[in-house]
């Protein structure tokens, strides 16, 4: 269900769910929505008034979003913890190479941006399908298939069969944030829930901790959403 309120700046998304127990509110700006998860016999009317209530919190979420970072001549774009610049060369046959730190881009100025993220995809699904192989060989799993794709809230998925699917932004990440995603992903293939024992297979996997990492992602997450918007 999606609202409209005049007091709000964006149309919110209520769910409602059988065990939450608390109102709880984040700002998706992406999809440029409020996201509000509440209580099954809650009313929603009472929850758009909580809402309209957290103004302030969301006008400062809002200010602090980053701008979009277009994939362009000139942009520098973050790739496994290095930062590598865009250079347009108008003359060059079409495609990207990347030398000593930059990414030469040929081919007609319109196209630079469609180059870089089909090269920015490429290397992902090579860098994602490595680490989900290595991993998942050492948790002794199988895994059916991995994609990469460019989901709005969710950074990985494992479904029963054992299809993984990432997102290509991971590849935007530092390498420790990416191999996180690919071990919660592949310890989904021995526990699909977040028990105790599916805490245990992930840090397993992951090599130690996941806290640090886990909140590396939450901090980029913003910043890595926002390359190639306009």
């Amino acid at each position: 269900m999606i609202s409209e309120d005049p007091r709000l700046p964006l149309p919110v998304r209520i769910s409602r769910l059988k065990r939450s127990r608390r109102l709880r509110l984040r700002v998706d700006h992406n999809a440029r929505l409020l996201k509000l998860t509440m209580p099954w016999r809650h009313s929603a009317r009472a929850a758009l008034d909580w809402v309209a209530g957290q103004r302030p919190w969301i006008d400062r979420q809002l200010a602090a979003a980053p701008a979009g970072a277009p994939l362009q001549d000139g942009a520098v774009v973050p790739v496994e913890g290095n930062l590598l610049r865009i250079v347009h060369q108008p003359a060059a046959r079409r495609g990207v190479k990347f030398v000593k730190g930059e990414l030469l881009v040929g081919g007609p100025a319109d196209s630079v941006p469609a180059a870089v993220e089909r090269w920015l995809r490429a290397l992902a699904r090579e860098r994602l399908s490595a680490e989900t192989a290595r991993i998942a060989a050492a948790a002794g799993v199988t895994v059916r298939s991995v994609s990469v794709g460019d989901a709005v809230s969710r950074w990985g998925s494992c479904s029963s069969s054992g299809a993984i699917r990432f997102s290509w932004r991971l590849i935007l990440a530092p390498p420790e944030v990416l191999r996180f995603v690919v071990a919660h992903e592949v310890a989904h293939r021995l526990h699909m829930d977040h028990s105790p024992a599916f805490k245990a297979a992930e840090e397993r996997l992951f090599g130690g901790p996941v806290a640090a990492a886990r909140s590396e992602l939450r901090r980029l997450s913003p910043s890595l959403r926002a390359v190639g918007r306009s």
